[in-house]
């Protein structure tokens, strides 16, 4: 087998038109959401999820796309999230922390409820696909539900497509036979510690509490 060299410089995620690429995106605020519905809480820190695992497992994968379609792919790595007013203070040293393991970043205000970054999301995957560069496309979702239409489209096209989620919210994923699936909790070494994981399909003899997805007083709040 010949050797897959990389380029002399490395590409910079979000810059001008780059090398073939295995693009992942992290939508930020809803894994946030999903995680916190499974925990029932605010997730401790050793149940936040590790980036430079998630960056190796995708060098891995990218690694081995290079050698089915014997050309080098790229691994890009983008996090969406939002900024709430006043609190960039509070979220600035994980930004510098996933610039420094070598993702991106694409931050946007929180300003109202259309200020989701799931169209930035869909305009990235859009843009590396005009630029015919696209070989692969992870999105990292709670559920990735808003994502089934592009990445329908993209399956069909023969552009391998995954979700990375939890298999309590992604339901329609697992039963896509053109979606790969990965729960994010078996990807190696995400969560330094298993996530205390409690589900209809899992119940304890004793039974267990399943904890709102939102508080009640959302109701007159919105």
């Amino acid at each position: 087998m010949k050797e897959i060299k990389a380029p002399a410089h490395p590409y910079i995620p979000g810059a001008a038109i780059g090398p073939p690429t295995l693009l992942l995106l992290w939508d930020a605020p809803n894994l946030d959401m999903g995680l916190g519905s499974i925990l029932g809480a605010k997730p401790l820190p050793s149940y936040r999820p590790r980036f430079d695992a998630l960056g190796r497992w995708l060098i891995d994968r990218s690694s081995d796309l290079s050698e089915e379609l014997d050309e080098y792919i790229e691994p890009e790595a983008t996090v969406f999230t939002n900024v709430a007013e006043s609190g960039a203070e509070s979220i600035r040293s994980w930004v510098d922390a996933l610039r420094n393991i070598g993702f991106a970043v694409f931050a946007k205000p929180k300003s109202d409820t259309d200020s989701d970054v799931d169209s930035n999301m869909i305009a990235h995957i859009r843009r590396r696909q005009h630029e015919e560069v696209l070989r692969g496309v992870v999105v990292a979702s709670a559920d990735g539900r808003n994502f089934q239409e592009i990445l329908s489209e993209l399956a069909a096209t023969g552009i391998p497509v995954t979700v990375v989620g939890f298999h309590e919210h992604a339901s329609w994923a697992i039963a896509d036979p053109a979606i790969d699936f990965i729960d994010l909790e078996n990807i190696p070494g995400v969560f330094r510690e298993p996530l205390p994981r409690v589900n209809l399909d899992n119940l304890p003899a004793e039974g267990a509490w399943l904890q709102p997805f939102r508080p009640l007083s959302a109701l007159v709040n919105h």
